[in-house]
């Protein structure tokens, strides 16, 4: 009989930022590490003979934990990656919702309904990981093992076990971020004995006990998901600028130095070098915020440049910022850049703080209109 310890990856950016993952290769999170010290004292202890991950970096790295303590060869395998999503990769959540609302209920409530263009169907992706978990299990008679693989992927293969059909998938549980599952194998048959514990994890590091769409009664959705349309500023002028207000008077207070005559023209010619650059961003159809990043500046250098990141008055200090920050990220991280760069007015401690919080380092200081600017950069790593 085959002992596995079926692991989900640490909290990565996708879980953080609320964008759709799928095989997208992104990086672990601050919160992440600590889920993966706390994983790695869990299994201090644990007999182990083999470790096997799928080859995304999210879950080489959380399979880190339990090589911290076993001397183990890692092994990697695209075939326990997540459901490949197609052209939803990338998205944010609200973003799949806006590109088809009925097949974002049926990939939450009746998964083997969810269609999208190049994706992997639901019966797909748990035929590739029963085929893999069983061949894995074989290969290991009389061991005990770890294997490490992605949320939708590891509910996937439960449901097959469990016997749990498409479309009472709502009553499986999702699991958390470093929860395990533990099955043992034999005669061809897979045994349960528990799933989705995430008891090694305190509330202050639990990715799930900041969320609550992953909750039975919710159906998958959450008010809290942002979507992203391109805003003209030809077309939209007056709202682009009064954002930029908006964020100046959150750095300095005051308008007096605010560059009337130079916003909206710079404005509109980043917008002609791409149309994607300035993005509304909307919480349930309402324009609440939005995000500029510069597609030229910093590319030589290997980095990208973000221009302005700007949410309604009453929607600060909600937690969302992160969103769009996460959104113009992954816009770099899809192009290969190596970091992002953006200023910070000296005077906005509150915005120094959030950027300090997401990772960001002072480079240095500069001249700004209002106040001396911090050059604030994030590496990707």
């Amino acid at each position: 009989m085959t002992t596995i310890f079926l692991i989900r990856h640490a909290e990565a950016e996708g879980n953080l930022y609320r964008i759709a993952q799928g095989q997208f290769d992104s990086y672990i999170t601050a919160l992440g590490y600590k889920q993966i010290d706390a994983l790695a004292e869990r299994f201090k202890d644990v007999p182990l003979d083999a470790v096997y991950s799928s080859d995304l970096r999210r879950t080489r790295t959380t399979a880190q934990a339990v090589l911290r303590y076993h001397e183990l060869e890692l092994h990697t395998t695209p075939r326990l990656r997540e459901i490949n999503l197609g052209v939803c990769e990338g998205m944010s959540f609200g973003d799949m919702r806006d590109y088809d609302p009925e097949q974002m209920d049926y990939f939450n409530n009746d998964p083997e309904k969810w269609r999208a263009e190049g994706a992997e169907t639901f019966e797909e992706c748990t035929d590739r990981l029963m085929q893999a978990v069983t061949e894995i299990a074989e290969a290991n008679d009389g061991r005990a093992i770890a294997i490490f693989s992605h949320g939708m992927a590891i509910r996937s293969l439960l449901s097959r076990i469990l016997g749990v059909s498409s479309r009472d998938m709502p009553r499986l549980p999702h699991g958390d971020n470093t929860a395990v599952t533990m099955l043992h194998y034999g005669n061809g048959v897979f045994d349960v004995e528990y799933f989705n514990d995430n008891s090694h994890l305190s509330e202050e590091i639990s990715t799930f006990a900041k969320q609550t769409w992953w909750r039975k009664e919710t159906g998958g959705r959450d008010a809290s998901n942002l979507s992203y349309k391109p805003l003209s500023p030809y077309e939209n002028g007056k709202i682009y600028t009064d954002f930029y207000k908006s964020s100046w008077l959150a750095a300095h207070g005051n308008l007096d130095m605010f560059p009337y005559d130079w916003v909206l023209p710079e404005a509109k010619r980043q917008f002609d070098r791409d149309s994607n650059s300035i993005v509304g961003v909307y919480r349930e159809g309402e324009l609440i915020g939005v995000v500029e990043y510069d597609s030229e500046r910093g590319a030589h250098a290997g980095y990208g440049w973000i221009s302005l990141i700007c949410l309604k008055e009453e929607y600060r200090g909600m937690g969302l910022g992160i969103q769009p920050l996460g959104y113009a990220i992954t816009r770099f991280e899809e192009r290969g850049m190596r970091a992002v760069r953006l200023h910070v007015s000296s005077e906005n401690k509150r915005a120094i703080e959030f950027y300090e919080h997401r990772g960001f380092e002072r480079l240095g200081t500069e001249q700004g209109a209002g106040a001396p600017l911090y050059l604030m950069e994030k590496k990707f790593k």
